[in-house]
């Protein structure tokens, strides 16, 4: 699945010639965002491009959601929680989190 816009490289799709994932696209497509507030994040991108990474996933939506799908899975399952990354961190987020919540009426 290429277009002229979208390109399939290293098991993933990416704006043509750029290293912006058509992931980023998509979600802030699905996000609501307008083309031109994607741009805003994303300023290295023509609108043009913003418009045809939309249009080929409108045109691939079932197999790009899945492909979505697996990919955040896989994120998943490849995660080191914080607890166990970084155990310091994770208690001093816990006690925050404990006093924020004794000290709300």
């Amino acid at each position: 699945m290429q277009s002229e816009y979208i390109e399939e490289r290293n098991g993933g799709y990416y704006a043509a010639g750029t290293r912006i994932s058509l992931d980023s696209v998509v979600y802030a497509f699905n996000r609501g965002q307008s083309p031109e507030a994607i741009q805003e994040g994303f300023p290295s991108l023509k609108l043009a491009q913003i418009y045809g990474a939309i249009a080929f996933y409108l045109d691939h939506q079932a197999e790009i959601d899945k492909y979505l799908e697996e990919s955040a899975r896989e994120f998943e399952a490849n995660s080191i929680p914080l607890s166990e990354e970084n155990p310091a961190l994770w208690e001093r987020l816990q006690r925050a989190k404990v006093a924020i919540g004794a000290s709300r009426p």
